[in-house]
């Protein structure tokens, strides 16, 4: 396969417990099984366990790909908040340059390489970085994920927004079903087809497993590696 221009994509979210992590993995998995050699990271990870889990998003990422490194998030802490304010309790240091310099360095040796933030487009990695300076760093395309419910559709046009604004593509969109549905749950992909004009959305029912998941992201995967990928020059 030959290497697009922008060949890291950064999977961020409207808000957190939208269902990246699962979307991510299904991804992953989607494009390993197309042949593409996929490197999964997650930069950051808060609320992970003192001992390594493999419930971990990190660990289901690397799962997912089969990749040997990295296998879990580059830097993990555990309190259940935003990762600023969970290293700043555990004297952590967050470095985004350290991130970008070992995620560029697996981008030099793969295909691609998929990037799940943390919480939503602006949800702080650090004091001063979002996953949208990170994708801005990383020359990033984006796929957007938001729960398949009402409110969607405000939520994910104001993160296409933000990343239109600082110049990183949307690559796709994922609808992820919620635990309790909605009204609108099954119709947001149609009406923001129709609103915004924008025709790269999918919906992701709610599955059991990463590997469900993969047979119904075929068509985002194909979108990432296809010639008329948003961003990508092949």
């Amino acid at each position: 396969m030959k290497k697009p221009h922008r060949n890291i994509v950064v999977i961020t979210g409207t808000d957190t417990a939208v269902g990246k992590t699962m979307v991510g993995a299904g991804l992953a998995r989607a494009l390993v099984d197309r042949g593409v050699d996929v490197i999964a990271v997650k930069p950051v990870e808060s609320g992970a366990p003192a001992d390594h889990a493999h419930s971990e998003d990190g660990a289901i990422l690397a799962e997912a790909t089969r990749q040997a490194q990295p296998r879990h998030a580059l830097t993990r802490l555990r309190a259940p908040l935003a990762p600023p304010v969970a290293a700043a309790e555990e004297g952590v240091r967050l470095d985004m340059d350290e991130w970008c310099a070992e995620i560029r360095s697996y981008a030099a040796t793969t295909d691609l390489v998929l990037v799940e933030g943390a919480g939503g487009v602006l949800s702080p990695l650090t004091w001063t970085d979002t996953s949208r300076e990170l994708a801005t760093r990383l020359a990033a395309r984006a796929v957007i994920v938001a729960a398949d419910r009402l409110g969607a559709l405000n939520h994910t046009l104001m993160a296409m927004e933000v990343l239109e604004q600082a110049g990183v593509p949307t690559a796709a969109i994922v609808f992820s079903a919620p635990a309790a549905a909605d009204p609108s749950t099954g119709r947001n992909a149609e009406a923001l087809r129709e609103f915004s004009g924008y025709d790269r959305v999918a919906v992701l029912p709610r599955v059991s497993s990463f590997e469900v998941a993969a047979g119904q992201l075929g068509i985002v995967a194909e979108w990432l590696i296809g010639p008329n990928a948003p961003g990508s020059s092949r």
